[in-house]
């Protein structure tokens, strides 16, 4: 159950990180206090994860979660670069994630 808090965490990260370039674009407040939930919910299921698994692997999971998707929801839906290093280092990020999964 743990390790599906971690990544309900990782999402919530990753949807605080795309509610602040909206909200940098728009300036609307009813933004802010959605990243505001996020990033609040985001931490109380990172804390629960933490209950269980050790806090260095769950941090690196939740930070890599949170990376991964915030560059590719960039790509996808604000037009930021598709270079292929930075895809390359996005597998990367995604590949170290996986693996510390697999090692816990």
């Amino acid at each position: 159950m743990e390790w599906i808090f971690l990544i309900i965490a990782g999402l919530l990260e990753m949807l605080g990180v795309t509610l602040m370039n909206q909200w940098h674009h728009t300036k609307k407040w009813s933004v802010i206090v959605m990243l505001a939930g996020a990033f609040i919910l985001s931490f109380y299921f990172l804390s629960l994860a933490m209950n269980v698994i050790p806090m260095g692997v769950a941090y690196a999971v939740w930070t890599g979660i949170g990376a991964t998707g915030g560059a590719v929801v960039g790509m996808v839906f604000y037009g930021e670069s598709k270079d292929r290093w930075r895809i390359f280092f996005i597998v990367v990020i995604l590949s170290a994630t996986v693996g510390l999964k697999l090692i816990t």
